[in-house]
């Protein structure tokens, strides 16, 4: 049976996606699955750089406003409603874009990646949930880092739900989660794919996510964030853990001042970006287009569709 294409589009944060992906899916026929852990929910939109619906330029969207801040969202569940989304878009006989930055969600659609979900006893969880409030996220991420030394160096020591689920995984399979998941990439993908990540100079880079985030400031992401807190909106929550929420939260609860926490979220955002870059060059059959070599978006787009028909 032929494999059915799909298209891959993403990169750090701040390197201009967006644009790219809706001239990019007009282009092909295409609509767009949104591979990012942040734009699903909802009241949402400054903080996640959203794309507004008149950007979208009549292009379907999908995983963009669809939960609330209250629920959670994990790679499993993106997986699930990803792969619904793309049989309807193949049922229309059009293409699917997968369009954002979370490396580790893209992969689980590319590769088909096998989840071993382990809902039936919790106790163990719970028990790691209140170590790391007790002792703190680092104490956690050192029970990993001896338990599962390659886990530990791909997960930020302040990602607790990824520590716990990776300490969780050794607790109930004997085995790392880094072997698994090293096995899962060797898999072969289902679909007959291009895999673009953009990229540009670091220094232009952090100077774009510098001015991202005064631009976010400006339109008004203090007020977003205090919305979210007015609602019950908390630390705790997954929605609330992303970049610019959580520091906007902490100057809000007090604990530093506004000048602070934004220059902790230019300086997280920089980190993630370069975490991100990390990601994508461990991929395989990447086309890495640098965007500093290209004169205009236009001249950009040229060249994506050049690859796209010598590859599929």
């Amino acid at each position: 049976m032929e494999k059915q294409p799909l298209i891959i589009l993403t990169g750090p944060t701040s390197v201009g996606k967006t644009a790219l992906s809706i001239a990019l899916a007009k282009a092909v026929g295409g609509e767009i699955i949104s591979a990012d852990s942040m734009q699903v929910y909802k009241h949402m939109d400054i903080g996640t750089a959203k794309i507004k619906p008149s950007e979208m330029e009549g292009v379907p969207h999908y995983l963009i406003d669809e939960l609330e801040p209250e629920e959670e969202f994990n790679v499993v569940r993106f997986k699930q409603l990803a792969k619904a989304y793309m049989e309807e878009i193949y049922a229309r006989n059009k293409i699917p874009l997968l369009v954002g930055g979370t490396g580790f969600y893209i992969q689980a659609v590319l590769y088909d990646i096998n989840f071993t979900e382990n809902e039936t006893d919790t106790t163990y969880r719970s028990y790691l949930e209140q170590l790391a409030r007790e002792k703190g996220p680092e104490h956690l991420h050192g029970m990993l880092a001896l338990a599962d030394p390659e886990s530990a160096a791909q997960i930020h020591p302040n990602n607790s739900k990824r520590v716990i689920r990776a300490l969780e995984y050794i607790r109930l399979t004997g085995d790392r989660i880094s072997e698994h998941n090293e096995e899962q990439r060797r898999r072969e993908s289902p679909y007959r794919f291009c895999y673009f990540v953009l990229n540009k100079e670091r220094a232009k880079l952090y100077e774009t996510i510098n001015q991202r985030v005064d631009q976010m400031i400006r339109d008004g992401l203090v007020e977003e964030v205090k919305a979210l807190a007015a609602r019950g909106c908390t630390r705790d929550m997954v929605s609330m853990q992303g970049l610019g929420y959580k520091e906007i939260l902490a100057f809000l609860e007090g604990e530093y001042s506004l000048e602070t926490a934004i220059e902790l979220l230019k300086r997280d955002t920089r980190h993630f970006a370069k975490r991100q870059i990390t990601w994508f060059k461990r991929e395989k059959e990447v086309t890495w287009i640098h965007k500093d070599g290209f004169k205009s978006e236009d001249e950009l787009l040229r060249e994506l569709l050049r690859i796209l028909e010598e590859k599929m």
